[in-house]
């Protein structure tokens, strides 16, 4: 199978994963400090190296940068009991290849080996270009906790190794343009960040905001204009709403990435494009792909990482942080003092569906900052979301449905698909389509669509 190295302090954890690895059919090499795993490395040049942050002699970011200056191609599987952000992107953006916690789960510690194994393959076949780190990542503007926003921070802490251009897709303000500005700042810090919103320009100053006009070009052009491209020099252009860019000038932009150089509006001569290009949508690129609205190749030129920001109903964990880490800001910022939010309040926001997600939370606690009399938010300073706790007052069981906003058609189609997948486990894809009442092919572009998975 593949040789591993373990490096942790915690003698019941090397013997348990000697143990469990060796059953694996791994060869499995394991040392309880920084020092010891460097010299059996050494020896062992192993494929894998599981390695805990906190060690008794030297800290594992230490251990990691002396693994990569050896081979900076190992996979690093770095565990810790701690579970802040601000540890997961600088784990991975150091070069972890995957970050787990403790206790550890075997079975997502298999998934992350086997990973690791695949990529050694591919390398085996393509070679990678990726810049190496140049200062640590410190960022207190994302918030989250649950599995799915610690996904994001590992493809944020590796995206921001490279200036590969990057797709974030996510609704209406689940912070797509926060998620920008921190790959921009940890990458390209000295440069500009440049951010556009293709659905609030029309199509024809559209391309010349983008890509400038020459003197005399068009109406209007009474000198040269450089667009954003040329302007954010080597920093970073944010194309927001990249899904309300014409058809046409969508073949343009393809062109530009193609090429990394364009012309401005009415000019001959070339202009090398040097930024980074981070394009963000709230709609689902590949459903406009099929339906001829969006271009393939332009998709897939853009698609090169992909960041996908969990709508905040769909990560409930993060609202109590959230609501502090908000409140903080708005403090600052209106020189209040609220300390907090009521129990009851605290309960609604736990079970609204949050349609405008982080967005509307903040401006919710904006409003009731501002209209409070007291230092602890209450029911009645929430005036809009009254209505639906008095319906949960009221209506027992009905309560959830009530509470939330209402879903849309994909929303309910989405749940009733993961309700039946979890309801017959037991059964296979044939059989649980013919349940659904859909073919095969169709049940598998459902899967596709909302991102499920049967395992």
């Amino acid at each position: 199978m593949s040789k591993i190295l373990v490096i942790d302090d915690d003698s019941s954890i090397r013997e348990s994963l000697e143990l469990y690895l060796a059953e694996e059919g791994h060869e499995v090499k394991t040392a309880p400090t920084g020092t010891e795993g460097l010299n059996e490395f050494v020896r062992m040049l192993p494929d894998v190296v599981i390695l805990d942050i906190r060690l008794p002699d030297i800290d594992g970011f230490t251990v990691l940068e002396d693994l990569r200056e050896d081979d900076e191609k190992i996979k690093v599987i770095m565990i810790t009991a701690h579970h802040d952000m601000e540890t997961t992107i600088k784990a991975m953006k150091e070069g972890a290849f995957d970050y787990i916690h403790k206790p550890i789960n075997v079975d997502e510690l298999d998934i992350a080996i086997k990973k690791a194994m695949n990529a050694i393959e591919m390398e085996k076949k393509i070679n990678g270009l990726l810049m190496e780190p140049s200062r640590d990542f410190k960022v207190g503007d994302i918030i989250g906790t649950g599995n799915k926003m610690k996904e994001v921070f590992k493809t944020v802490g590796v995206a921001s190794r490279s200036k590969a251009t990057i797709l974030i897709q996510g609704e209406s303000g689940t912070g797509k343009e926060m998620i920008a500005k921190v790959i921009h700042y940890n990458t390209s810090r000295d440069e500009p960040y440049i951010a556009i919103n293709c659905s609030a320009i029309v199509e024809t100053l559209l391309e010349s905001e983008l890509f400038g006009h020459e003197k005399g070009s068009f109406t209007g052009a009474i000198a040269r204009k450089q667009g954003k491209f040329e302007l954010a020099r080597y920093g970073t252009v944010f194309l927001d709403e990249i899904s309300e860019m014409s058809i046409n000038l969508q073949a343009k932009l393809l062109r530009v990435l193609q090429e990394m150089e364009f012309e401005r509006v009415g000019g001959k001569d070339k202009v090398r494009v040097n930024a980074r290009i981070i394009a963000a949508t709230n709609k689902d690129l590949r459903t406009m792909v099929r339906e001829g609205k969006f271009r393939d190749d332009l998709f897939y030129r853009l698609n090169i990482v992909s960041i996908d920001i969990p709508p905040l109903r769909k990560r409930r964990e993060d609202i109590v942080p959230l609501v502090k880490y908000l409140l903080n800001k708005i403090n600052i910022n209106l020189h209040k003092r609220i300390a907090g939010v009521s129990d009851e309040m605290m309960d609604i926001f736990s079970k609204y569906r949050w349609p405008g997600n982080i967005r509307e939370l903040e401006n919710l606690l904006v409003r009731a900052a501002v209209i409070s009399k007291g230092q602890i938010l209450g029911r009645e300073d929430f005036p809009d979301l009254m209505g639906y706790a008095n319906s949960r007052e009221t209506e027992g069981d009905i309560v959830r449905d009530d509470l939330e906003a209402p879903m849309t058609l994909d929303e309910m189609e989405e749940r009733h698909i993961k309700k039946i997948i979890r309801e017959n486990e037991d059964k296979n894809k044939g059989e649980i389509c013919e349940i659904l009442g859909i073919s095969r092919p169709t049940f598998e572009r459902k899967l596709e669509k909302y991102k499920i998975s049967l395992e």
